[in-house]
């Protein structure tokens, strides 16, 4: 178990108060299904509610949850394991709220293992009983927001991106594969991973005959102005950090009748398109100011 978490606790007067988010997905250029999937709901008393692809809205709603899902296998078994993995999401999640009085800080580590082995078991059972499911498998980067605090669990090569609002962007999810671990200790460059003949190799993924899971988990503290962005790996196929960075931080006052998911994914497609991609990106305000009328 890994645990990312900051070094200070967040201020009450500048926790936020109000969620935007954007999610998009495509199949891109060359593939005729798409074996990505994600997930926006809220959970409140241990009932969830599909949110919109796009929208804002405060708290009140309850917890919110956003999680992308990149599947592999044969045939469609591919785009059966990334839906299953964010359906299974549905069903066993909301068991596990506690209420923002309580907080997940005690336990959240274990809720998103136990959940992670359940998909597990699911994947490969599955991929057991049926030939055309043999080997099937998926990522999960999943995140779970309460009042001040963003809980993320992963797994895989999809990527979950910190952008505080004080400048700059960190991966905070670690991609599990041997060329992962080479870029993460500063033995080859982006440009070198990308290109590297192994990237697609994973050492880690939900099914795909993996007994057992041990996915990345950890907090950070949320605040005014921070962005989240979820992605699978063909978002990265076509877009290097920088113009990541650069879509993400539009210019000031421009975010009204802006979709950060959808300029994410026909900017990689544009460069790209190799890849099935997906986009959900978060940002918070602290009051019920809307940043798109829209909504």
């Amino acid at each position: 178990m890994q645990l990312f978490s900051q070094t200070f606790s967040p201020n009450a007067e500048c926790v936020p108060c109000r969620v935007y988010w954007w999610g998009m997905t495509h199949p891109g250029k060359f593939r005729k299904n798409n074996e990505d999937a994600f997930l926006t709901i809220t959970i409140k008393d241990r009932i969830f509610h599909y949110l919109g692809k796009e929208g804002s809205a405060g708290f009140d709603l309850g917890d919110f949850v956003f999680a992308v899902s990149d599947g592999m296998g044969g045939a469609n078994a591919g785009e059966f394991a990334s839906r299953i993995a964010v359906e299974k999401i549905t069903k066993l999640l909301p068991k596990a709220w506690r209420g923002m009085a309580v907080g997940l800080s005690a336990g959240f580590a274990d809720i998103f293992e136990e959940l992670f082995g359940e998909i597990n078991r699911a994947l490969n059972y599955l991929g057991s009983q049926y030939e055309e499911c043999d080997g099937m498998g998926a990522t999960l980067t999943l995140t779970w927001l309460v009042p001040g605090w963003l809980y993320f669990a992963h797994i895989g090569d999809s990527k979950l991106y910190y952008l505080p609002a004080s400048g700059g962007m960190k991966q905070i999810s670690e991609d599990h594969s041997h060329v992962g671990w080479l870029r993460r200790t500063g033995r080859i460059t982006e440009r070198e991973a990308r290109f590297h003949p192994m990237r697609n190799s994973l050492s880690k993924a939900l099914g795909a005959g993996h007994q057992f899971v041990s996915p990345q988990v950890g907090a950070v503290d949320c605040r005014p102005g921070d962005i989240f962005l979820l992605c699978t790996d063909g978002i990265n196929d076509g877009l290097w950090d920088r113009q990541i960075l650069e879509i993400l931080r539009p210019e000031k006052g421009k975010w009204e009748g802006f979709n950060p998911a959808r300029q994410l994914i026909e900017a990689a497609l544009e460069n790209s398109g190799r890849d099935n991609l997906t986009a959900i990106v978060i940002t918070f305000t602290e009051t019920q100011k809307n940043i798109n009328k829209s909504n």
